[in-house]
């Protein structure tokens, strides 16, 4: 599982790690290598297509009791590849409070 770190913080992997990508709702899963990833996202190759699946916002598990995941969304696609942005919970948390607070 070795992983080379290069200038811009990226860890490529050089066999990849396998993981699943699934659908927010549970309605699809398909298997993915974890090809390199960043504090910010990473590139998976996909198995099978990803035509017709709502990639808009989905999990990344990277563990098979689905303990370890990332909420990701669609950066863009390259035939079986795929580059995905990691989605930050305290992100919108921030916002949800900001929004809730009363005007001063």
């Amino acid at each position: 599982m070795a992983g080379e770190r290069n200038k811009d913080g990226r860890v490529v992997f050089e066999r990849g790690i396998r993981a699943q990508m699934m659908a927010i709702d549970g309605t699809w899963r398909r298997p993915c290598m974890l090809e390199d990833v960043s504090e910010s996202g990473a590139k998976l190759t996909v198995e099978g297509s990803v035509e017709g699946l709502n990639l808009k916002e989905f999990f990344l598990l990277l563990s098979s009791t689905g303990l370890a995941y990332r909420r990701c969304e669609l950066s863009w696609v390259n035939g079986d590849q795929i580059g995905v942005s990691f989605l930050r919970h305290d992100k919108k948390k921030k916002q949800v409070a900001r929004a809730a607070a009363p005007a001063a």
